[in-house]
């Protein structure tokens, strides 16, 4: 089967180049579809939680979209951060984002390299005694949570935003010959649009962990290729070599 569309569950990356050599190069056509939407969850699911972000010196943030429903739902429940709070991110973009809320400067602001290992190397014998938020999104066993629960370090996870189906009913889902997923919330979103979906000829390579491909075939869909991988680190090679692998 030669395949000339792929669908890709995602907004159209800023760095475009590597998608347009593809297209030059194989004649393929790409279109870039978010699947989901993240959204704060609501106050009442909030309260639920019985966090209050007062209770901690500091906030533990992975993602922008965390950050952004932290802040919304802190002003919801009028809860003032106070100005000596300090947070850890994973990396320098989710530690520059904060700029959005506040005044980066004179904050207390902590970046690692991406992975829960290097947030954990942050916290220096100065910060061992604090007590840590961790903000999630979808669910409370993220593996930032994982790598805290193997410390001593004193610290509770808190969902503030979760997934949301985006409306892609006007997508004509059934022209595509690959489609390409990143997040189990893909798969929700594909059925809440589609329900009575078939996946027929069309294929579906997978870029991410193994919660996606667990939620993909437990939905009765068949993955043609899964990514990262030794052969594939990049959504890239893996698109690549499904594209030669096909001609």
């Amino acid at each position: 089967m030669a395949i000339k569309k792929i669908l890709v569950s995602q907004a159209t990356p800023k760095a475009i180049s590597a998608y347009e050599e593809l297209s030059k190069k194989y004649g393929v056509q790409f279109e870039f579809v978010p699947f989901y939407k993240i959204e704060p969850v609501s106050s009442i699911e909030m309260r639920s939680q019985h966090c209050n972000p007062l209770d901690y010196d500091a906030i533990v943030f992975s993602s922008r979209s965390t950050i952004d429903a932290f802040f919304s739902l802190c002003e919801e429940l009028r809860v003032k951060i106070p100005e000596d709070m300090k947070y850890f991110c994973t990396n320098e973009k989710v530690a520059m984002y904060l700029q959005k809320h506040i005044v980066y400067r004179k904050r207390k602001i902590f970046f690692g390299d991406g992975t829960p290992s290097s947030v954990l190397g942050l916290i220096t014998a100065k910060h061992k005694g604090d007590n840590f938020l961790i903000v999630t999104a979808d669910s409370l066993n993220s593996s930032i949570t994982k790598a805290f629960d193997t410390t001593e370090y004193k610290h509770s996870s808190a969902m503030f935003a979760k997934s949301v189906p985006a409306a892609i009913g006007n997508v004509a889902i059934d022209d595509f010959d690959l489609i390409v997923m990143y997040n189990k919330a893909d798969v929700a979103s594909l059925f809440k649009n589609f329900p009575e979906y078939k996946q027929g000829k069309t294929a579906i390579l997978t870029y991410g962990s193994e919660s996606l491909k667990k939620a993909v075939t437990d939905a009765g869909l068949e993955i043609s290729l899964s990514a990262p991988s030794t052969e594939h680190p990049s959504v890239i090679s893996a698109i690549e070599h499904f594209i030669k692998s096909n001609r």
